[in-house]
């Protein structure tokens, strides 16, 4: 391709709207233009880098024996409200009506679409198991849209979904779906780790995570660096300490914290460190106000809180149910002293503390030296409700954990058989029995894999590409293309023998100075660089750059190809 014949439209700056280095480089590098608030038009080269993503999306897929579909955008209401998603699935839904007022949406996923599908066509288990999946444009309404296509209100989803006759079967095919996203992710050129999750809004039993790894990353992930382990940190598992509680050493005291409502403000001022402290935090259910006690350095994790029975659902309480049900201000709640008939649930690492600071249910006061046992029972209700944090035993056994950051970029999940009972989507079985059918749900974002992989791959010149979705691979920058019949001559012959060798080649035959036409090239990502210049040519030579790690080659120019050819056979 011909820079002259094609849209290549670069800028200096980014919009001031850009927050993320993504968004400010697919900006810069003309790959997207915006639309209106979350809508993006993807131009050429953004293109070029997003049917890459898709064709070895595609090319797994069918490797793995799934089959392609392509199903409607907008969806009828009356599907969704078969599995009671149209009420609760929230206002990320984008709800519209047709000329004759029947209700629709722009489907945010596909769930109630292809359980409709298997349901009309699939009657016996003699056609299971069956694997379906499109590439195709999902529509959700942020209600902050940012990060350009990082977190878009219209994107780019492969959704895949697998029909079978048992949870063995279902089992089998995950593993199936596990292993073509890691070949993906493989393919793709990026670093990016598996992590068990939660399954969300989706539903069902068994989740992971695909994340490719960048500081920018929203996600936090706990890892062992010493085995296979990884889970999103919502759902990573903070083990039961080996130690067990230590005596009493101290007696309890109340002593005056006047202003210091935090579990740091009261440490620092009694200078004693924060691990020594245990923070109550108050949440209202339906049964009423319940404390949660966690360690002062740790934080609460709502998710794990959540699934404790009996608090599903709950919210944190305001300050005047705070005042109503314990008779004091928030900041210096505690557990010694409580009401009657207040629940408490530790945590295991509070359930095994000592010596401790708590507030003393008293504003302006805390207490010091308090133990179970002695000052109050020992905690009967003990729960794992804290996030992990870096050094905590990693939960497989084998060594402590890492945090890292990360961007989800892949999601699969063991639906079971939420949407098949609730849509009657049944097979006779071999006895003849009408069974519903287990089911599964594998998601991609292919849009959100370009800004991912230039969050992992850029410095301050531009995007740095894997080679596998680069938008060209070669990038020709002749000085002097317009001036110099050599030149232009050498160009144009490289540019030839480039393409007839399969390779994709961008031609900058524009006769801008030397600079603008390196910074665009740089800026833009193309893995590779020949500058062809007069003084090379007196020599019969080109010079080569990488843009992965900067090195330059002085190559004889009749060997240009060759050499190009062998770097990309030891970079594929």
């Amino acid at each position: 391709m011909r820079v002259s014949q094609f849209f290549l439209a670069t800028l200096r700056e980014a919009p001031a709207e850009a927050e993320l280095v993504s968004h400010k480089l697919m900006l810069r590098a003309g790959m997207i233009k915006r639309l209106g608030s979350g809508l993006y038009s993807w131009l050429p080269l953004g293109l070029r880098v997003l049917r890459k993503i898709e064709q070895i999306v595609r090319d797994e897929m069918d490797r793995a024996g799934a089959i392609e579909v392509l199903m409607p955008a907008i969806q009828p209401a009356e599907l969704w409200q078969e599995t009671g998603r149209w009420a609760v699935f929230g206002p990320q839904m984008l709800k519209l009506k047709d000329r004759h007022e029947r209700d629709f949406c722009f489907g945010p996923t596909h769930e109630e679409v292809i359980t409709d599908i298997a349901r009309q066509d699939i009657r016996s288990y003699r056609q299971l198991p069956l694997n379906l999946y499109q590439i195709q444009t999902k529509f959700r309404d942020e209600i902050r849209p940012r990060f350009g296509v990082m977190r878009a209100r219209e994107f780019v989803m492969k959704d895949a979904y697998s029909f079978h006759t048992d949870y063995e079967d279902l089992q089998r095919e995950y593993q199936n779906m596990y292993d073509a996203y890691s070949c993906i992710f493989d393919r793709l050129g990026l670093r990016y780790r598996s992590v068990a999750a939660d399954t969300g809004a989706i539903g069902g039993t068994g989740s992971h995570e695909f994340h490719v790894l960048a500081e920018s990353g929203e996600d936090a992930i706990a890892f062992s660096p010493d085995s296979d382990y990884a889970a999103n940190v919502e759902l990573a598992e903070a083990v039961v300490p080996k130690q067990e509680r230590a005596a009493a050493t101290q007696e309890m005291r109340k002593v005056p914290t006047p202003g210091k409502t935090s579990c740091e403000q009261v440490t620092e001022m009694l200078g004693l460190p924060i691990s020594r402290s245990v923070k109550a935090l108050a949440i209202m259910h339906d049964n009423g106000i319940v404390i949660l006690l966690v360690r002062g350095d740790h934080q609460l994790n709502e998710l794990k809180a959540s699934k404790i029975s009996g608090l599903d659902p709950f919210r944190f309480a305001t300050d005047q149910e705070i005042e109503s049900h314990i008779g004091c201000r928030p900041g210096y709640i505690g557990p010694v002293g409580l009401p009657a008939g207040i629940r408490v649930i530790a945590d295991r690492s509070v359930a095994t503390m000592s010596d401790f600071v708590c507030g003393a249910n008293e504003a302006g006061f805390h207490l010091t030296g308090v133990n179970f046992g002695r000052d109050l029972p020992a905690p009967s209700d003990v729960a794992d409700i804290r996030n992990v944090v870096e050094g905590d035993p990693s939960p497989d056994g084998w060594g402590v954990l890492e945090i890292c950051r990360g961007i989800e970029v892949g999601h699969i999940f063991q639906l079971r058989t939420k949407y098949s009972e609730a849509m009657r989507c049944t097979f006779l079985d071999d006895s003849g029995k009408t069974q519903p059918m287990e089911m599964g749900c594998y998601g991609i974002g292919v849009s959100r894999i370009v800004a991912a992989a230039i969050e992992q791959g850029h410095d301050d010149k531009g995007i740095i590409w894997p080679l596998p979705i680069a938008p060209f691979t070669v990038a020709i920058v002749p000085i002097g293309y317009q001036r110099n019949d050599a030149v232009r001559e050498a160009a144009d012959g490289l540019y030839e023998a480039l393409s007839e060798a399969g390779i994709e080649v961008l031609l900058d035959d524009r006769g801008e100075r030397p600079g603008v036409m390196f910074a665009d090239m740089e800026l833009i990502g193309v893995p590779y660089r020949v500058t062809v210049g007069e003084r090379g040519m007196k020599q019969g030579t080109v010079e080569i750059n990488s843009r992965h790690d900067g090195e330059r080659r002085e190559i004889a120019s009749r060997d240009a190809v060759s050499h190009l050819k062998s770097l990309l056979c030891t970079d594929s």
